[in-house]
């Protein structure tokens, strides 16, 4: 770690701390590219009641609104180790790397960002779990040639 990652690691703090200030959720997401700032954002959950609007979310929806259509190149600091869909979408979006200011655990003292399906402490091994054995009840539908757009991409994609 270097003397430019602890600051912009005590910033996704500051951002937090004013975040919740200001009546929102204790998370902030800063994009650095070359030591400056490409997009920043806290989570705003609480603020609009949209539950996907994570800070990392939307630092990479404002990132993507100014053409920067993946991360490569970029550091993600975060103020929290990312839930599995931040984390998620950290995966596709492919920062070099992300920088926590806490862990899991070090969050789990604190804070409780669960419902009804999930807890902090349970939410990770969902993902692992069976389909028919996770708590969100999932039933594979059916649909004739329901494949038909997947191919029709690909056909259309194919190198």
């Amino acid at each position: 770690m270097t003397e430019r990652d602890d600051t912009f690691t005590a910033l996704t703090y500051e951002r937090a701390q004013q975040n919740v200030d200001e009546g929102g959720k204790p998370f902030a997401c800063l994009l650095v590219r070359d030591g400056e700032i490409v997009a920043e954002a806290t989570n705003h959950v609480a603020q609009t009641g949209d539950p996907t609007a994570h800070a990392e979310i939307l630092a990479i929806r404002l990132a993507a609104e100014q053409g920067i259509t993946d991360l490569r190149g970029i550091d993600a600091y975060v103020t929290a180790y990312p839930c599995p869909m931040c984390l998620g979408a950290l995966y596709y979006a492919q920062p070099d790397r992300v920088v926590y200011a806490v862990s899991r655990e070090q969050e789990g003292e604190h804070y409780e960002d669960g419902n009804r399906l999930m807890t902090l402490g349970t939410f990770y091994d969902e993902y692992a779990k069976p389909i028919d054995e996770r708590t969100l009840r999932s039933e594979h539908g059916h649909a004739e040639d329901a494949t038909a757009p997947f191919a029709d991409w690909t056909a259309r994609h194919a190198s």
